[in-house]
């Protein structure tokens, strides 16, 4: 339990830092970058500094002005990638505020751009995501356990255990479950 508390602060620290980085990539400064995500510059800041775990929904902006997937991002955190990757080693990240649990299956890659995330909402919980990284960005949502309300492009979707929800993300989404049900889910992204 030590060992993988070890390694979620190492992953966060890493974020910290990649977040930062690609903030000065883009030549921005703290201000430019939280009027183009409307995140506000302390906020920005303590995550940079590793002082806070970022939210999904700041996570949501933040890729969002940055043009990535959030599962992209994460992987670029992640060192080069194993073909193999066993279920211990897998990264999971959980919003702090939320408890949204995000598990990347799939071995990490830069070069490689499909993926699959093993997600998990618990009872009464709704993310919104304010808009897409990536216009047209291809997803298979595959629902194992509970209900799960999606939302995209103001189409609501209800589903039920085994069904899968095919889409492209053109702008905002929304993920919801009822107050006596989470949900555990795969979603491929392409």
């Amino acid at each position: 339990m030590e060992n993988a508390a070890l390694i979620e602060n190492d992953t966060e620290q890493r974020l910290a830092a990649r977040l930062k980085q690609l903030r000065v990539e883009r030549g921005w400064s703290l201000d430019q970058l939280a009027t183009f995500s409307q995140v506000s510059r302390a906020t920005l800041s303590r995550l940079e500094n590793g002082e806070v775990s970022p939210t999904t929904n700041v996570l949501g902006k933040l890729c969002a002005a940055y043009g990535l997937a959030m599962s992209r991002l994460l992987r670029m955190v992640e060192d080069d990638f194993p073909p193999l990757l066993r279920r211990a080693e897998q990264t999971v990240w959980t919003d702090p505020d939320s408890g949204f649990i995000r598990r990347c299956v799939s071995p990490p890659s830069r070069a490689l751009a499909g993926e699959a995330l093993e997600c998990e909402l618990g009872a009464g919980v709704t993310i919104t995501y304010a808009a897409t990284p990536r216009p047209g960005m291809e997803h298979h949502l595959l629902l194992q356990e509970g209900k799960l309300n999606v939302t995209v492009d103001g189409r609501s979707h209800d589903l039920m255990p085994g069904d899968c929800l095919r889409y492209q993300l053109q702008g905002v989404s929304a993920f919801a479950t009822p107050p006596d049900s989470g949900a555990r889910y795969f979603l491929f992204l392409v």
